[in-house]
């Protein structure tokens, strides 16, 4: 097979899901559905017993040669006809003429690609796994690391790195219960011939369909799905969305990790983000991966909508679509999780650093403590205005906040303030709370 090189996946791709969509994992993915089509077809005494054992001994990888399968697809249009050609030559006359019976190519496809996309899901669920338990840690260790809270990328108000960290835990295991569902609904069988009627399969078919169904792991289903894509649709969206929540991370610390901010850090390591010219660099490169990954896969979902609009009862080139998209997506979604745990695991954090930040601007970041501190005695509005007019001061000037706040305010006005400045640690709110709970959702809703 032709095979066009992914500099992205292969530096920072998933070794397990690459071989879930391999070429060969997706042919034993047909041969398994052939040989459970055999097996539970016999149950339901449409073939012979000793022809379906002979069958599902012929379902094998050493029965097909898949270059030729491969060169007699681009003519068929699709692979599963040399295949159960291919089938057929490696038995005997009796059990040959009893291959892909009643059956048709998408029946075969699809119930592989549920396989698949179960599989998948399984080996996304633990990526994700892997990278809430190294968010956890740092949720755990950093609760009480007072940090900048920024909003519209200023800084807004203090909170701690646990907190912030915390955020995207709790988004982690929301995706982690999507993902446990979404894998229920994609491991569906498809058993219902040319038109979606099992006409050739005759009065067993539904009796054939829950004994495939049951032999595969798969649940059994009384409409056909074959141009209902949504499910398919719904796998993609869910990679598409696991990369999104790993570049959310990534893009957290490559914009902490400014020369200017300097708040954390990737593992270091020989040569690790270097630069071929300029020899101080030290650049984000895991997470400028996922991010890479992430908008990759964004846009590659929208594709799956379209396999959507499939028509009447068989797509015309829309599920051609999914054999391009699907694997990529679960691809570069195992490859994003994977790379954010990583960068997770080994993140440097600088909690000295996040403490100088606070100290920016002469203390503008606790504009709110200073105004929720004064609303008491003045009215919320009026202590706006006040400590809007004090940091104008203090911005215009340099000065420090408090200092502006004395000269704009009178000493009736910041009687009910107490002592100035007020630290950054006071007014954290439910910071350590906040981290708590993330924590104990993640251990215990499992």
């Amino acid at each position: 097979m032709r095979q066009t090189f992914k500099l992205l996946p292969e530096l920072f791709g998933d070794t397990a899901m690459a071989e879930i969509f391999s070429a060969d994992a997706t042919v034993l993915a047909w041969l398994r559905t052939e040989a459970a089509l055999a097996r539970a077809q016999a149950g339901a005494g449409l073939i012979s017993e000793s022809d379906a054992r002979a069958i599902a001994a012929a379902c094998v990888p050493a029965s097909v040669d898949v270059e030729r399968l491969w060169e007699e697809a681009v003519n068929v249009g699709y692979p599963i006809l040399p295949l159960v050609r291919m089938i057929a030559d490696a038995l005997p006359d009796g059990p040959n003429g009893r291959v892909h019976y009643g059956a048709t190519t998408q029946d075969i496809m699809d119930t592989g690609l549920a396989l698949q996309m179960g599989q998948a899901l399984d080996r996304l669920a633990a990526l994700l796994g892997a990278f809430g338990d190294a968010l956890a840690r740092l949720v755990s260790a950093h609760a009480g690391t007072v940090v900048a809270a920024r909003t519209h990328a200023q800084q807004a108000v203090p909170t701690t790195f646990g907190a912030k960290t915390a955020v995207l835990l709790a988004e982690v295991t929301r995706q982690r219960e999507r993902v446990a569902d979404a894998a229920r609904r994609v491991r569906v069988v498809s058993l219902f011939g040319a038109g979606g009627t099992s006409a050739a399969m005759g009065e067993r078919s539904a009796e054939v369909r829950a004994g495939v169904a049951s032999l595969l792991g798969l649940r059994t289903t009384a409409v056909p799905w074959h141009v209902a894509r949504d499910g398919v649709a719904e796998f993609g969206v869910r990679c598409a969305s696991l990369a999104a929540t790993a570049a959310r991370f990534a893009r957290e610390v490559v914009d902490l990790s400014r020369t200017e901010v300097g708040e954390v850090r990737e593992a270091g390591g020989h040569h690790r983000g270097a630069s071929s010219t300029m020899p101080q660099k030290a650049n984000p490169i895991g997470c400028e991966a996922v991010i890479g990954m992430s908008g990759t896969a964004g846009a590659l979902s929208s594709g799956l909508f379209r396999a959507m609009e499939a028509g009447h009862e068989r797509a015309a080139g829309e599920w051609q679509v999914e054999w391009y998209v699907v694997p990529l997506l679960a691809e570069l979604a195992a490859g994003a999780l994977a790379t954010a745990a990583d960068v997770a695991a080994g993140l440097r954090v600088y909690p000295e650093a996040m403490r100088a930040n606070l100290g920016a601007e002469g203390g503008l970041i606790m504009a709110e403590a200073y105004m929720m501190r004064l609303a008491p005695a003045l009215g919320r509005e009026r202590a706006h205005d006040l400590v809007y007019k004090a940091a104008h001061e203090a911005r215009a000037h340099g000065r420090a906040l408090a200092d502006a706040l004395r000269d704009v305010a009178g000493p009736e006005d910041l009687a009910g303030l107490g002592a100035l400045p007020i630290p950054p640690e006071s007014y954290i709110g439910d910071a350590e709370a906040i981290c708590a709970a993330a924590l104990d959702a993640w251990r215990n809703e499992r």
